[in-house]
């Protein structure tokens, strides 16, 4: 997307890729392949990056590497409004800490999961939400009960928006079906797609936005798709979601973080290794990402 149909006044719309983290040999950040990276993806269609999400390990990071992370997607992106942090923690003065970063650093908007050190309630959801939303920046709430064991329903999050806690919804469930239950609870929250594999499902709902993790290593090509689909153009969408979707569906699977650093190693990209206690792929999982990738290639796909 250019710089003209960027949505400046909603920046979580459009693709804002979930950025893996570069790490060397040695597992500390390379930061200036990082900055490179955020460039790159921004010159080749992408809209923004999300630093500090699951593809980036923060879970792994010290507070001074997730800070810094920060910071060297901003001075990247060339716009901080582009830049949409995970700020998710076990405790919400932590996240709020994390979104009153992001909001000093002139973020446009901030990730966050529920509370996901217990099984919260409703209650408890709403609370943590309000709280960071005191940190001043727009709140995109992160919907993954697969991992967190707390479901963000249709209902709750019309609640939470009502609240003005959030403006807009990561769906990562792959139940397609809650697109049009949400559309009809909070017609004015933004439905984003959370998970490549159901992009194109997601967008046909109206989603206008995608937290995405497979343009780390094919942004033109993603991109493409992205904006096809959104704009009901299956007859260029459906080819290409089919001829990716091979690679998109590694984005849903525990190794995601390996499988997308893997195919961005193939691609010329710095993936790098993981940190643990993620661990490399295993012959038969990288055989199957590498020939994947090596086929979307041959296929033209950038």
């Amino acid at each position: 997307m250019t710089d003209t149909a960027w949505n400046t006044t909603r920046p979580w719309r459009g693709i804002m890729v979930a950025t893996a983290l570069p790490l060397r040999d040695d597992r500390s950040v390379d930061h200036d392949a990082y900055a490179e990276h955020v460039r790159w993806l921004i010159d080749n269609g992408c809209d923004g990056v999300v630093p500090n999400g699951s593809l980036g390990e923060y879970q792994t990071l010290t507070d001074e590497e997730r800070a810094r992370v920060v910071h060297t997607a901003v001075e990247a992106a060339g716009d901080a409004a582009r830049v949409m942090p995970g700020v998710a923690a076990y405790g919400s003065a932590e996240a709020r800490h994390w979104a009153e970063q992001a909001a000093a650093a002139g973020c446009g908007s901030v990730l966050l999961l529920p509370p996901n050190a217990y099984r919260a309630d409703e209650g408890a959801v709403r609370a943590h939400y309000a709280e960071v939303a005191k940190a001043g920046v727009p709140v995109v709430a992160y919907n993954n009960p697969i991992d967190t064991k707390v479901d963000l329903t249709p209902a709750l999050l019309a609640e939470l928006h009502q609240d003005g806690a959030i403006v807009a919804v990561k769906e990562f469930t792959g139940d397609v079906r809650r697109a049009y239950e949400i559309a009809e609870l909070a017609p004015e929250l933004d439905l984003l797609i959370g998970a490549d594999d159901v992009l194109l499902e997601l967008a046909v709902a109206g989603a206008v936005g995608w937290i995405a993790g497979y343009p780390n290593a094919l942004p033109a090509s993603c991109a493409q798709l992205f904006h096809a689909a959104v704009a009901g153009d299956l007859t260029t969408a459906l080819p290409l979601y089919r001829s990716l979707h091979s690679l998109l569906r590694w984005d849903s699977k525990t190794e995601f973080v390996q499988a997308i650093k893997l195919s961005m190693d193939i691609v010329g990209r710095p993936g790098g290794p993981v940190r643990p206690p993620r661990s490399p792929l295993s012959g038969e999982d990288a055989r199957r990402v590498r020939e994947a990738t090596e086929k979307a290639v041959a296929h033209g796909h950038r």
